[in-house]
């Protein structure tokens, strides 16, 4: 993965973060699905029916979250494993759940000091659009949206201090 320049784990400012939450993306979907991302040119709100998390916790407690549609999930299993669109509907949510972690070790690999200060927990997927979520953050989640095959996806960090 690409080097960057490294932020201290402890700055109260995260929203410097955003662009190393962009390029940890970016690189996980480059490597694990051959493909690019893109940048929406207009606001992006999706119907999202697909959401994964992984809890951090050490010297930074928080969650990532991925949210995307179902097909969309669907179509990166496709694509991490090889197969049609159709067989990779089984292992959509497996799929799902193994992005965000990788998103989420890449990322904090990438903060100085927190790669070895922060685990990472065991994904969860939750399927369905009529759920909130609850976090103990301190402060407005940090966002990234950006388009999968023209279909929109948000990764989003809640940290608690």
């Amino acid at each position: 993965m690409k080097s960057v320049n490294e932020l201290p784990a402890d700055n109260r400012s995260h929203e410097e973060w955003v662009p190393i939450m962009e390029l940890a993306t970016r690189e996980v979907f480059e490597m694990m699905l051959g493909c690019q991302l893109a940048a929406p040119e207009i606001a992006v709100d999706g119907t999202f029916d697909a959401t994964s998390m992984v809890g951090l916790a050490g010297k930074m407690c928080g969650v990532l979250s991925f949210s995307c549609e179902g097909k969309s999930a669907t179509l990166m299993a496709s694509k991490m494993l090889g197969v049609e669109a159709a067989e990779g509907s089984r292992e959509a949510l497996d799929a799902l759940g193994e992005i965000c972690n990788m998103v989420a070790g890449n990322f904090k690999n990438k903060v100085a000091g927190l790669g070895e200060g922060c685990m990472l927990s065991v994904p969860t997927v939750i399927t369905g659009k009529n759920f909130s979520l609850h976090s103990m953050a301190d402060s407005a989640a940090l966002e990234v949206r950006l388009l999968f095959e023209g279909m929109p996806i948000v990764i989003s960090l809640a940290i608690h201090s």
